[in-house]
């Protein structure tokens, strides 16, 4: 009886060989498939946010026809390349006034989304974000110290790095508050809302205390606004979302681990304190300078990730960097509409961005069961 059994060995080890080659070319075929599907994802967004920035840049209360935005950007970009055709006031508009305008809200809208799809998974919490913990408030409060208390003694860097130095202030008040009462989840939104509401009445008091000629200034940047975009001021905060962004995306699978719980992430080893701590002063520099340059908008670090989520799945590999481009969409076609709703005045951003993400956050109480 020994040969029966040896056949039968040597015919299964036949067929696992035979059939080798078959799982192999299937999984590579869906790994194929699979990576053809991001990348075609990548490119719709690519597109999608090409298209937005044209709109945004050709409508307004002065319509301007797109191929007439396309000629002074080619004319901008590479001069003499395309014969003038156009008048200096609509060039104004176009390179001056707009195109910058809505390539801070591209930068600004990427940064807050980007900041809430990572503390979302980070603290396992879908209610975190840059508003709702604080940091926003921290870092509109070092900004408002910069821009009324102290000046611009650094140069165009002083309002940034305050802004920085308030969301890392905001951060290690929320860590506080959140060890004293405990890491449960609701909590720690909670502290963020008892931190952002403290330091937001320290930035008031603040106001009422300093130039009353700059008090309109501050309480409509307060607000949310792209209004004072300038092509010297972009260079902080593309700066700092490309440095994050590429930070982020590639610790993204580790990100993935701290999301399944610090023993996971432990196991796999991840310091998890340490690791924790610079994703929170990432997002409290990304925080910080975007608020510096926009103004406390709110609910953008809320909605967009969760949005990603219904589509790309919880893999932040893929959701890091769609949250970024979706980010930089909303909040492009949300400063239109400020503009637009309003011509020729300009509705605070904010505004807008905190009654859609309003309801957005009620339904995402409703669904945890919250409300």
């Amino acid at each position: 009886m020994v040969f029966p059994e040896r056949y039968a060995r040597c015919a299964a080890l036949w067929r696992r060989r035979a059939l080798r080659p078959a799982f192999v070319l299937s999984s590579a075929i869906l790994n194929l498939g699979r990576t053809v599907k991001i990348t075609t994802a990548f490119l719709v967004a690519l597109l999608l946010l090409c298209l937005t920035i044209t709109a945004a840049v050709s409508l307004g209360s002065a319509p301007i026809p797109v191929s007439t935005v396309w000629s002074i950007i080619a004319a901008k970009l590479s001069p003499g390349s395309v014969e003038v055709a156009w008048s200096a006031g609509r060039e104004s508009i176009v390179w001056d006034v707009r195109l910058p305008r809505v390539v801070l809200a591209g930068l600004v809208g990427a940064g807050l989304a980007l900041t809430g799809a990572v503390l979302q998974p980070v603290t396992r919490n879908p209610l975190a974000d840059p508003h709702l913990l604080g940091v926003s408030s921290g870092g509109a409060l070092g900004a408002i110290v910069a821009l009324l208390h102290t000046g611009l003694i650094l140069g165009l860097a002083t309002v940034p790095l305050f802004a920085f130095a308030g969301a890392l202030l905001a951060t290690a008040l929320v860590a506080l508050v959140t060890r004293v009462l405990g890491t449960n989840a609701d909590r720690l939104v909670l502290s963020g809302v008892a931190v952002a509401f403290t330091l937001t009445s320290i930035g008031n008091l603040m106001i009422f205390l300093g130039d009353p000629r700059a008090v309109h200034t501050v309480i409509f940047w307060m607000l949310g606004g792209l209004g004072l975009a300038q092509w010297p001021h972009l260079v902080y905060p593309a700066v700092v979302l490309t440095a994050c962004l590429g930070y982020l995306t590639l610790r993204a699978r580790e990100i993935n681990a701290l999301a399944m719980g610090d023993e996971t992430a432990t196991t796999l080893g991840i310091p998890v304190r340490r690791f924790r701590l610079v994703l929170f002063v990432v997002t409290a520099l990304l925080t910080g300078v975007m608020v510096a340059f926009s103004g406390a908008i709110g609910f953008v670090g809320l909605m967009v990730p969760h949005f990603v989520r219904l589509f790309a799945g919880s893999d932040n590999v893929r959701v890091i960097p769609l949250s970024a481009f979706v980010g930089a969409l909303v909040l492009i076609w949300a400063d239109l509409f400020s503009r637009v709703v309003m011509a020729p005045e300009d509705m605070p951003i904010g505004v807008i961005t905190g009654l859609v993400g309003g309801i957005a956050f009620i339904a995402i109480l409703k669904q945890r069961k919250l409300v």
